[in-house]
């Protein structure tokens, strides 16, 4: 079967799979580091010792998964070089710069705290060891900043000129960073980061409920995920819709695709469901809401709509994928609405920690982050073809000079690699959180109760 791709549908398949398999791991990182930076500033001002086991509890998790996330992402910039070389030529004066500004302060910032962050409690004294914390999570967030400003940037060029040897040269940096559709992608990836986290924190309160292990870390962080569930999702929804209508001005081919949308229409419905043939251009058995599509997207029931026949043939993303996909996301976000509302009736019942529905239904919504950041990331990359600069440079045109027996034998080791190595990260990980929180699970925390937060500890070691 793949001897039947071209080099350059493999180069596409391996860099899908790649960042497939990378995309999960900053999406939890990004919100468990902010998670524990909310752990420790709680344990600081009520001196409970809970607070500490469940920094505890979870920072050996977050050690793991950042660990396999720059793994996976060293990857990615040598497949510029490797299988896109045309791309990082053309690109390389503008997205060069903004990979090395992630370099240098985010991952710098990472590194350089991260093991006072794990290590370094009883060493550095608690108000050290809180801004390490601090510090960390503020790194994670600069590497969204940095590595969304330049997927934005792609997706909505801005701030360039173009040189005599076809290279995009910026002409204002300020207008490259902060390109039209960056602070909505910003906002929309950093707000599922923090959901992807909620429910798999919530999902692993929810499984030592169900099977009788809970203490009251458990129950603690079964609380803390359900509030943020309540509290983040309805903000997600609305940031999406922003997202959608920035998409709409920028990226109309790509909202055409996303809704279904073959034909420009006034009055346009929401196509709820429907089988996109991409070869007759139409939707088979389509499930619609009279001019609902109109009334969300340009907030008049018989405004005009694009499809995609208003674009070159050569020029219009793949329905039958994003159109999928998108719904898939969306319906994942009111399902993580629906339970962040669930959990306050029952929390106001006092059944919070007893309604063993709720608990299943947490359990089983765990790893729906990932599989809404995934689905996200689809949409939005595969509604960008045929562009790697959106109505600039095409992917075939990014492609570098390389056979397609030589990108299948890197894709085939990649996937054999992957699924070994991550897979076995991933099987530590589940494992570390099936085990119940313990009672100071890294020593006995209460001799830091009354330490000064400027102050070293004294004597012993953390158990590392």
């Amino acid at each position: 079967m793949i001897e039947s791709f071209g080099a350059l549908d493999l180069a596409r398949l391996q860099f899908a799979f790649t960042i497939s398999a990378h995309i999960f791991f900053p999406a939890f990182t990004i919100g468990l580091a902010s998670y524990l930076a909310v752990l420790e500033a709680i344990w600081l001002l009520k001196r409970d010792a809970v607070y500490m086991d469940l920094f505890n509890y979870w920072k050996k998790i977050f050690a793991v998964v950042f660990s396999m996330g720059v793994v996976s992402g060293v990857v990615m910039s040598y497949q510029f070089g490797t299988n896109w070389s045309v791309f990082a030529d053309k690109t390389g004066p503008i997205l060069g710069p903004l990979l090395g500004y992630e370099v240098l302060t985010a991952f710098f910032l990472e590194a350089g705290f991260l093991g006072i962050m794990l290590f370094g409690l009883k060493r550095v004294g608690a108000g050290l060891h809180f801004f390490a914390t601090v510090m960390v999570a503020i790194g994670t967030l600069f590497s969204a900043f940095w590595i969304l400003s330049a997927n934005s940037w792609m997706q909505t060029p801005a701030g360039f000129t173009i040189n005599s040897n076809g290279q995009f040269v910026t002409s204002d940096w300020w207008t490259t960073i902060f390109n039209p559709s960056f602070p909505y992608r910003l906002s929309h990836m950093v707000l599922a980061a923090y959901l992807t986290t909620a429910f798999v924190v919530g999902g692993t309160g929810a499984w030592h409920l169900l099977r009788g292990t809970a203490n009251h870390s458990s129950r603690i962080m079964f609380s803390m995920a359900m509030w943020m569930a309540l509290l983040v999702a309805p903000l997600q929804i609305i940031a999406g819709d922003l997202h959608g209508l920035n998409t709409l001005e920028h990226q109309p081919a790509k909202i055409a695709a996303m809704e279904g949308h073959y034909e420009t229409r006034s009055g346009a419905p929401l196509i709820l469901f429907g089988i996109p043939d991409d070869e007759a251009q139409t939707m088979h058995h389509a499930i619609e809401i009279p001019k609902l599509g109109s009334l969300i997207l340009t907030h008049d029931a018989n405004g005009k709509l694009q499809g995609l026949d208003s674009f070159p043939e050569g020029e219009r993303p793949k329905v039958g994928i994003i159109f999928w996909t998108f719904r898939v996301m969306v319906a994942i976000g009111f399902a993580m609405v629906a339970i962040g509302l669930w959990a306050v009736v029952a929390r106001t019942k006092g059944r919070l920690y007893n309604s063993r529905m709720l608990h299943r239904m947490a359990l089983l919504m765990a790893p729906s982050g990932f599989l809404a950041v995934l689905c996200g990331w689809i949409t939005t990359e595969v509604g960008r073809q045929p562009w790697t600069v959106y109505g600039l440079l095409k992917t075939a045109d990014s492609v570098a000079p390389v056979d397609a027996a030589a990108v299948a034998i890197s894709l085939t080791m990649f996937v054999v690699v992957y699924f070994a190595v991550f897979g076995t990260g991933t099987l530590f990980v589940l494992r570390l959180m099936a085990r119940p929180v313990k009672s100071g699970d890294e020593g006995d925390h209460s001799e830091m109760i009354n330490v000064p937060y400027s102050a070293p500890v004294k004597g012993g070691r953390d158990g590392h």
